[in-house]
């Protein structure tokens, strides 16, 4: 068997779209995505998961309708499963997400952000 280690700096450099998660390991059933975010995202929630969000360059702002958090590097935070939310960043903002596997960025939103599912990278 062969052991290698996955480059998150290499995985970012095959792509420079926009929220569009790729996914890049599966541990059970959760998928660890890399993402690239700038500007607003849209109003979602997911009903059936919680939301991990790790900040690995960047600064990330995840609004609530009664509040909202702001995330820097090294930042990590998880949003609660049916808890409606909008991620946004000024500038580029590289994330690492954890989900299971299957779950829509835009939850049932939909819209023009809405991601192909599953693309591995």
């Amino acid at each position: 068997m062969q052991y290698e280690a996955i480059s998150l700096l290499g995985k970012f450099a095959k792509f420079s779209d926009h929220y569009r998660p790729r996914v890049i390991a599966e541990m059970n059933d959760y998928q660890f995505k890399v993402v690239r975010v700038q500007g607003d995202f849209v109003w979602h929630s997911h009903e059936e998961t919680d939301e991990t969000f790790l900040v690995l360059d960047g600064e990330l702002t995840i609004d609530f309708r009664d509040g909202a958090v702001v995330l820097g590097r090294g930042d990590l935070f998880v949003v609660p499963k049916g808890k409606e939310h909008k991620p946004h960043a000024v500038a580029e903002c590289k994330l690492l997400l954890i989900e299971p596997r299957g779950t829509v960025n835009t939850g049932k939103a939909g819209g023009a952000l809405t991601a192909p599912d599953d693309v591995w990278i």
